[in-house]
């Protein structure tokens, strides 16, 4: 009798308890058991000897970390320089005209920036040895930062260590994920690496076409009618070059300020060609359009091209600029720009200032090569007359590779009649490869004499290659 009332007792208790719960317990059991009996097998597990591991190591055929480069590849043939890049330069033991380096204001050679450079040395030292926010700000970088904002017209400006991260790292800083971006189809790669990094939404629009960017926007605006309350809550942003790297082609500026104030796009420009070299004062392309720079968010630029130094810099205003020392991350987690290249930048400014006729100079040079180029036949070029980066296609359009292959040509037997040019390389990962080219860049150091020398051996030396 008490057995058995111990079992009725027992079969109303679990039918008390949830039909889960008696799942969840027994799938806990046949884990335990499997558990053990696979620790116990693998106790026992053989040992492989040493003829199998060497066989299977002989099998064994790793991927390589790199692929197979080619043999002729530009790189595995690097040219040596052995002088200072300024209006000429030694290349492979040849002295060259230097049409090859963007030393536009041709401040690499000045003498005034290289004796504030030594002193700024002896009284700095080599490096800063830390970021901005900590022990990486020294009173240069202020100076510079003051003088930036004053020469531009602009409330503030802040200054990076790194040319090439102050682009990617300014449109992160801003642009986010959900927000939409509309940008010109040949923007240079630090712009590519910023999309790239903001992870938000990018349309592109045909270069320099204002009527696709138009089309663009105008879709846009009929699906946010579609969902008014989500559109509301998107940031929308236009990112453009001055003076396009990729091509020389100068922004239609005046016409996307205008599509800017009528769909409400927030516009940042990259002008580390068009600073310096646009302008009566060298200002930029804002200046050369005669466009107030209240009506551009964000002017973004690098300090390695027409001033000669190192680095970069935004400006806009105090709201903008000051969001940089918290999210711009080029700035907060890289070791500042170090005071001799800081020093470096403030003398140019100043030189800059103090001679605004250089910006004539160089717009005269520009317009001049860029009128004897068109007398090249067998070559074209639809940069902007004015700007100082010129890109020249062959005139009769081929694949790839043959114009590559042509244009290293005509390079190499320019640098052979001391003409420095150079084709430009770009990386596998960049948007839209550009069509190849030969790539000129002008200073003001060239005289009469200069670019009539540099014409006529760009023609000969073209003609001797096409006619091989």
């Amino acid at each position: 009798m008490c057995t058995k009332f111990i079992l009725i007792e027992s079969m109303e208790i679990l039918s008390t308890i949830p039909q889960y719960h008696t799942l969840l317990g027994s799938f806990l059991i046949l884990w335990l058991v499997w558990f053990i009996a696979k620790k116990r097998y693998n106790r026992h597990e053989r040992v492989p000897t040493e003829d199998e591991v060497e066989k299977k190591l002989a099998e064994w055929k790793p991927e390589p970390l790199i692929p197979t480069s080619q043999a002729n590849h530009s790189s595995l043939y690097p040219r040596c320089i052995t002088s200072k890049a300024g209006k000429r330069i030694i290349v492979d033991g040849k002295d060259c005209l230097n049409l090859g380096t963007h030393n536009y204001l041709g401040l690499t050679e000045n003498n005034e920036i290289e004796k504030g450079a030594i002193a700024a040395i002896r009284k700095y030292g080599i490096g800063s040895c830390g970021p901005r926010g900590f022990y990486g700000t020294v009173d240069v970088h202020l100076e510079l930062e003051e003088r930036l904002a004053n020469y531009t017209d602009t409330e503030e400006a802040v200054v990076y260590s790194y040319g090439f991260s102050t682009i990617a790292s300014s449109i992160a800083a801003y642009c986010k994920r959900k927000d939409i971006i509309f940008v010109d189809e040949k923007v240079n790669f630090a712009i590519q690496k910023g999309l790239d990094a903001s992870k938000a939404n990018v349309k592109y629009f045909k270069h320099n076409d204002v009527n696709d960017l138009r089309n663009l926007l105008m879709k846009q605006a009929e699906l946010d009618k579609q969902n008014s309350k989500k559109a509301t809550k998107i940031k929308r942003f236009l990112i453009v070059e001055g003076i396009y790297m990729n091509t020389g082609n100068i922004c239609p500026l005046p016409e996307l300020v205008s599509l800017c104030k009528e769909y409400k796009l927030r516009i940042f420009i990259d002008e580390s060609i068009s600073f310096g070299t646009l302008g009566a004062q060298g200002k930029g392309v804002t200046e050369h359009f005669g466009i107030p720079r209240h009506e551009i968010d964000m002017i973004m630029g690098s300090l390695e091209w027409a001033i000669g130094s190192i680095g970069g810099f935004c400006v806009g205003t105090s709201f903008v600029i000051e969001h940089h020392r918290l999210s711009g991350l080029g700035y907060c987690f890289s070791a500042s720009l170090p005071p001799l290249l800081t020093s470096a930048a403030i003398t140019s400014l100043d030189i800059m200032k103090n001679n605004p006729q250089i910006f004539k100079s160089l717009k005269d040079n520009c317009v001049a090569i860029n009128s004897g180029l068109q007398d090249i036949h067998c070559l074209e070029c639809s940069s902007f007359p004015e700007s100082p980066v010129k890109h020249v296609y062959l005139k009769e359009k081929l694949d790839s590779d043959t114009e590559k292959n042509i244009l290293s040509k005509i390079s190499e037997k320019c640098i052979e009649n001391n003409l420095a040019v150079v084709t430009p390389i770009y990386l596998e990962a960049e948007r839209d490869l550009p069509r190849p080219s030969l790539r000129l860049c002008i200073s003001t150091l060239l005289n009469k004499n200069d670019i009539d020398f540099a014409l006529n051996i760009l023609k000969k030396c073209t003609e001797e290659v096409l006619s091989a």
